[in-house]
């Protein structure tokens, strides 16, 4: 699932309104936010672990209105943890954010 622009951008633009550096800022905090619990979910050895991350992503995801990383939160949630097909998509995601 790839990005693309849209809600999420809007979100942002509408929290940051005319001011470029601000919506800078909120593009890198949202990431760095969404890496952080990627990360998590990668290292974590137990459930536990890795379902409060994926809670974490999904509330972070569903915050910003990015339903594409939204549906891979929950699939996160659903799935058996450490499901490395769910971490690719979510790098593959967060990958094509940064570069966007």
């Amino acid at each position: 699932m790839a990005y693309e622009a849209g809600t999420l951008d809007a979100t942002l633009a509408a929290a940051a309104g005319t001011d470029p550096a601000l919506f800078a800022e909120l593009r890198q905090a949202f990431t760095e936010s969404a890496e952080r619990q990627l990360d998590l979910m990668c290292r974590s050895r137990c459930d536990g672990n890795w379902h409060m991350a994926a809670m974490r992503l999904k509330g972070l995801a569903a915050s910003f209105h990015a339903e594409p990383l939204l549906e891979l939160a929950g699939e996160a949630l659903d799935g058996a943890p450490g499901d490395p097909s769910v971490l690719r998509r979510i790098g593959r995601f967060l990958d094509d954010f940064s570069a966007a």
